[in-house]
């Protein structure tokens, strides 16, 4: 038996993914971290009843949350309770009609969930984790910022100091549905060079991996849009759904779950779009900038581990 910790597998691709990882690996126990009271996470709703799975409160906007859910996760790692770690999976995700919204430690939201929450999970975990093991973080080409990747609805992301992107109000206008699709695009992109430093600091035999699922209809994109986005969702999508290159739910989530249990072939540090390896957008290969990310993300954490000694 080992165990696969997992962020945002209470609905959508994630929940589709957790039901395909349970039941294509009979060893496999799946941690959930999720928000208390979020349905679905409670283990027979998600595992139908197998006792595979365990659920951990976790308030991914909250650091205290994120911290005293690792000890957890560790404390039964420790004890026996879980079987031996061989993956972590950032799923979770979040996009705004603003880009205002803060966190109890100040952070501007999506910045928070999208990229602080993955980079302190994969802190607290990593001394737990038995190789050979897989990281796998879902991002969005939406970081292209391109009409072809994301069909016009999302503006292209705008990179600043991540002290800067981490605060409310890092972009024109904040309180429109713009800002905060490029807060949403900025943070994927940061993601993305979040998984190549990861890639260049991880131990032998650990590998992590940058997923995009492309556009999934039925998944909010569009929620809380202008009259032509609405007017994209309501007749563009439904006829493009059938389309090769746009999945539903529960293929994009077998496509998830084919990356994280290694069904899907890729090395470390990569980005795979649905089932193919391909390059992420020039933009997202910078290591000066993965460095800065890093440094501030790790002062996060550093900062937050002094206080609370």
């Amino acid at each position: 038996m080992h165990t696969i910790v997992m962020t945002g597998a209470t609905g959508g691709i994630g929940r589709a993914a957790a039901h395909e990882m349970l039941r294509a690996d009979p060893d496999l126990h799946l941690v959930v971290m999720s928000r208390p009271g979020v349905p679905g996470t409670d283990a027979p709703q998600l595992d139908s009843g197998i006792g595979r799975s365990t659920p951990i409160a976790t308030d991914l906007a909250d650091i205290d949350s994120i911290q005293a859910a690792v000890h957890e996760v560790t404390r039964q790692l420790d004890d026996g309770s879980l079987p031996p770690l061989v993956g972590i999976v950032g799923n979770a995700g979040l996009q705004f009609v603003d880009a205002l919204h803060e966190t109890v430690d100040g952070l501007e939201s999506t910045f928070a969930v999208n990229v602080v929450a993955n980079h302190l999970l994969l802190r607290g975990l990593l001394d737990r984790l038995s190789s050979p093991a897989r990281i796998v973080i879902t991002v969005s080409d939406t970081h292209f910022g391109d009409l072809r990747h994301n069909l016009g609805m999302v503006p292209a992301p705008r990179w600043s100091s991540p002290s800067v992107l981490s605060r409310p109000r890092a972009f024109d206008e904040p309180g429109t549905v713009r800002a905060g699709r490029r807060a949403y695009s900025t943070s994927k992109l940061a993601a993305i060079h979040l998984v190549h430093e990861w890639a260049r600091r991880l131990p032998e035999g650990v590998d992590i991996v940058a997923y995009n699922p492309s556009f999934v209809p039925g998944t909010g994109l569009v929620r809380a849009a202008g009259l032509r986005d609405r007017l994209v969702g309501r007749w563009l999508l439904p006829a493009v759904a059938i389309s090769p290159t746009i999945d539903r739910i529960p293929t994009a989530g077998k496509k998830l779950a084919d990356v994280v249990l290694g069904h899907t072939r890729t090395a470390s540090g990569s980005y795979v779009d649905r089932t193919r390896v391909v390059a992420s957008s020039d933009e997202s290969y910078d290591p000066d900038r993965e460095r800065e990310l890093w440094d501030f993300l790790e002062g996060l954490a550093g900062l937050r581990t002094t206080a609370s000694q």
